[in-house]
């Protein structure tokens, strides 16, 4: 048993926000765990290989309660009204959060939204130019999870991106004090769109989640407000970024692109590919042992903050064959994109029909679709989180 320190360089450098990859490779080849700051300042332990990762997320001695940090871990610093949610508790609590919701993220009844959700891509499709250059990330990607989540808790339309964007301005911020604005402005917008609903009920999400509040008193009004910003959030933040990433990841293999446009059959494994390979949410939900644990032979003390790196695993080369390559071909899909164990992603099902809708009209309504600048001009966000694209200027023509 050991301890370990990196000895490499902070990987969360300039270099890092733009391809976050080679510095995964860097760390893995090294070691499988490395203690190191953060780029918020806050030490943590990040596990590096596949192996490793997959394991610890199912290990029940790591609790994702930060009551369970003995370092005074802050993260975002969400108020309880924010923070009572899915990503925040263990167990019992969980299942029983969980089992308010899940009923509505089941396949059965995904499989219901999809004619809206094809429907809908095409409505956005018709805003990209036949000529010139359109930003396919603020046309198209963004718009769409944003109407499909906005559609179940019948959010107003006229908000809806304005959430959107204090989420990104959360989770990637241009300056320090954005933080705290925008997390000022979506417990503001969430404790009035609350209270609105419950005066005016319907029959969409939020409604049920009131009732389940008020009528069985089987949540707390923190639960209620931070389960509808945990899925609000989630239900847009990541699908957004992977459309994005994942038409640019097409773009740049134009032979497999050619491949899903002759073979449509191939798309829904192409999705697999493309969230293992280009899924934006690097992290897991930081988790605490409630005891020293044994990660890869390296001791793990008590309560300290543990990163287990998704990204870095699903390119894990002792893993998957050719881990840095894209084949829509793969035949292992067992990636850790979407989690694992107690904590798998509630909205799976959704987020892969969303993703394959998206890119299935993309395919068929714009065969000439291109990227509009070399791909090392694109901007990408200096988040360490999230390997997300700030914008995809893209031609039809």
């Amino acid at each position: 048993m050991t301890t370990v320190s990196s000895t490499l360089p902070c990987p969360f450098d300039t270099e890092f926000f733009t391809d976050p990859y080679a510095a995964y490779a860097r760390l893995r080849a090294e070691a499988a765990v490395h203690h190191l700051n953060a780029p918020d300042g806050e030490p943590i332990w990040l596990v590096t290989r596949e192996r490793d990762v997959r394991a610890a997320l199912s290990d029940p001695r790591l609790s994702v309660n930060k009551a369970h940090s003995t370092k005074g871990y802050k993260g975002f610093s969400l108020p309880p009204a924010l923070d009572a949610n899915l990503l925040n508790v263990d167990h019992d609590d969980h299942l029983r959060l969980r089992r308010l919701v899940s009923q509505a993220f089941t396949a059965r009844h995904i499989a219901k939204l999809r004619t809206t959700i094809e429907a809908t891509t095409h409505q956005l499709a018709d805003s990209i130019a036949a000529d010139g250059i359109t930003d396919l990330a603020v046309a198209y990607a963004y718009p769409l999870p944003v109407t499909v989540i906005g559609d179940l808790f019948a959010v107003p339309e006229t908000d809806r991106l304005a959430f959107a964007s204090w989420v990104t301005a959360m989770l990637a911020p241009d300056h320090p004090g954005q933080v705290g604005e925008a997390i000022g402005h979506i417990q503001a917008f969430l404790t009035s769109l609350v209270a609105d609903r419950r005066h005016a009920p319907g029959s969409d999400l939020l409604s049920s989640l009131i009732a389940a509040r008020d009528e069985g008193d089987r949540l707390s009004e923190d639960e209620l407000v931070s389960l509808a910003f945990l899925i609000l959030m989630a239900g847009s933040e990541n699908v957004q970024h992977l459309i994005t990433s994942g038409m640019l990841t097409l773009l740049q293999h134009p032979q497999q692109l050619d491949e899903l446009r002759a073979s449509p059959a191939l798309l829904p494994d192409a999705v697999e590919e493309l969230l293992r390979y280009a899924h934006p949410n690097q992290m897991a939900i930081r988790r605490f042992p409630m005891e020293d644990i044994l990660i890869a032979d390296v001791v793990i003390p008590r309560g300290e903050a543990v990163m287990l790196c998704l990204a870095s695993a699903n390119r894990d080369p002792d893993r998957y064959s050719d881990a840095d390559r894209f084949d829509i071909h793969r035949k292992d899909k067992s990636h850790l994109a979407l989690g694992q164990g107690l904590h798998y992603c509630l909205g799976a099902a959704l987020g892969r029909m969303e993703i394959h809708a998206a890119l299935a009209t993309l395919l068929r309504r714009f065969p000439r679709l291109r990227l509009a600048v070399p791909s090392h001009e694109l901007r990408w966000r200096s988040s360490w989180r999230s390997h997300a694209l700030r914008e995809l200027p893209v031609t039809a023509n």
